[in-house]
């Protein structure tokens, strides 16, 4: 039987995600910020710090490539980095004020491309896809093919 790209799962939530990251790269261009920088971003923005550690972990991405990520944002100036006080191994990362600020205006980039992702199903549909992408996360973090 062949495979059809348009009835492949993982092809079909690849290509979503790359669509989506093209447009949120889009808008937040003029901000000085990449779709990269998010998982980064939304994990600070309630204000905490966290080791880079487990900034990749809530990422679940790579320290390589988390490292690099997180030395574009400070080149960018949107992170800060500190030496704990007890531990001087441990760095410390927290937004830095310039990306405080930008938080209203990336949180609004978001939701308008995810209204417009989502604007061909109706409320009902919309739950369902949510539901079904939570529960297709869930059993590939178990399994632990990330």
């Amino acid at each position: 039987m062949p495979l059809t790209r348009t009835k492949s799962a993982g092809y079909m939530t690849n290509w979503a995600a790359r669509l989506f990251a093209r447009a949120i790269d889009q808008k937040l261009k003029p901000m000085g910020m990449s779709s990269g920088y998010l998982p980064v971003f939304f994990a600070l923005a309630d204000g905490s710090a966290r080791t880079q550690k487990q900034l990749a972990l809530d990422a679940g991405i790579e320290q390589p490539t988390m490292a690099a990520t997180l030395n574009r944002m400070e080149r960018d100036g949107l992170i800060e980095r500190e030496r704990d006080s007890e531990d001087r191994r441990i760095t410390h990362i927290r937004l830095s004020a310039d990306a405080r600020a930008k938080a209203k205006d990336i949180q609004t980039i978001v939701n308008q491309v995810n209204e417009t992702a989502l604007s061909g199903l109706n409320t009902l549909e919309q739950r369902v896809f949510l539901d079904a992408l939570g529960k297709v996360t869930a059993a590939l973090s178990r399994s632990g093919d990330q």
